[in-house]
């Protein structure tokens, strides 16, 4: 039986660190590999991997368990994942060429490595795994030590250091500037130290939110494939905020308009408010879907029905929010007309809804259908 030693180095440090080119065949050269590993970085475990590997071979080969052994080394990728799997599959199939095995040990340093074994079982059967262990000197592998180093690895990366520096040293550098203007202005220190506070409260919570829900790569992909829907909703969100400031500023007057006086609470003040921002809601609203429907008819996009769907739609919900934050309010009476009224318009519009979406489904498919059968003669004469 032919054995061969496969060490696995899949995110080709050997390449990056030591310029060392897979595969590497053979004893000698597995040994050369690893000590220019060593001396480019002494802290790799991959370099203890391959001398883990001719280790294994020197003692097989001695005991003579097998017809013949073999020692190989094969790099992958930096990129991690697809592009290094197929190097690593392409290195795999030269050595196997080299050296036909009937199966192989391999040795690795770690899970990472060890998901490439379906690849590996593919091509030859996988007879044994070795995983290496670095040991360290108890007097070097200190807390502090494995501290800082992983704390230099975490900071070299560019996005952690935004994180870990870049968010601390903005605070720190507000806070001091906030101090400087009130030892100079005392009377402006609480007015300054609350503006502070509350615009790096802002700030982080905004980054936090953005990186959550991936909006920076949204907003991204937005204004590069499709412009005119992100106009709209710009000016759609600048509609809502507007309106809702107006309404914030003139609440006391609005309050006095709809329940004679002023709210008795918060909870009244907020069904108030609500109630009064709910048109300038809708209308930024109706901004937004207006975008994608332009948006989608230029780009003769089928799912335009469903846009058309949820403008005409709009109107049910503000009747829906009118009647709910009236109705929620003790201090303003609904007569009975009103609310069968507002029942009967929200149940109608959700009906025309239902009917015109289900008009505009199929002539649009026939719609995009014809449109494409004509651009396609087009291009091939192009």
């Amino acid at each position: 039986m032919r054995v061969l030693i496969l060490a696995i180095d899949r995110d080709d440090d050997f390449g990056v660190k030591a310029d060392v080119r897979g595969p590497v065949i053979g004893r000698d050269a597995c040994v050369k590999a690893a000590l220019k590993l060593s001396l480019a970085d002494p802290e790799d475990s991959d370099a203890n991997v391959l001398y883990a590997a001719v280790k294994l071979y020197d003692e097989l080969k001695g005991k003579g368990e097998f017809d013949e052994v073999g020692v190989a080394l094969i790099t992958g990728h930096p990129d991690v994942g697809v592009k290094s799997d197929l190097e690593l599959g392409r290195q795999l199939e030269e050595v196997l060429k080299k050296f036909p095995a009937d199966g192989v040990i391999t040795v690795t340093d770690g899970a990472e490595d060890e998901q490439v074994f379906p690849l590996i079982s593919s091509r030859v059967p996988i007879i044994s795994t070795r995983r290496v262990v670095v040991k360290q000197s108890p007097g070097i592998e200190t807390t502090y030590y494995v501290i800082a180093r992983y704390v230099r690895e975490i900071l070299s990366d560019p996005e952690a250091s935004k994180i870990l520096l870049g968010i601390p040293g903005m605070i720190v550098l507000l806070y001091g500037l906030a101090r400087l203007i009130s030892i100079k202005y005392p009377p402006s220190a609480q007015i300054v130290s609350s503006a502070v506070t509350g615009f790096v409260m802002l700030l982080v919570g905004g980054y936090f939110f953005a990186k959550g829900f991936g909006i920076r790569v949204s907003l991204r992909e937005s204004i590069t494939k499709g412009f005119i829907t992100f106009i709209s909703v710009v000016t759609g969100l600048l509609v809502i905020t507007a309106g809702a400031i107006n309404v914030y500023l003139r609440l006391e007057d609005i309050a006095l308009e709809m329940i004679g006086g002023q709210p008795g609470s918060e909870l009244i003040a907020l069904l108030i408010f609500l109630n009064a921002v709910n048109s300038t809601f809708i209308l930024g609203l109706a901004i937004m879907v207006g975008g994608k429907i332009i948006q989608g008819y230029l780009r003769r996009d089928y799912h335009l029905w469903y846009y058309v769907t949820g403008l005409v739609m709009l109107p049910a919900f503000w009747k829906v929010v009118d009647l709910m934050t009236k109705y929620s309010n003790p201090l303003i009476t609904l007569e009975r007309i009103e609310i069968v009224e507002g029942i009967t318009v929200i149940a109608l519009d959700i009906g025309l809804s239902i009917l015109l979406g289900a008009y505009l489904r199929e002539r649009l498919k026939r719609w995009v259908a014809g449109e494409n059968e004509r651009i396609q003669p087009e291009r091939r004469l192009q």
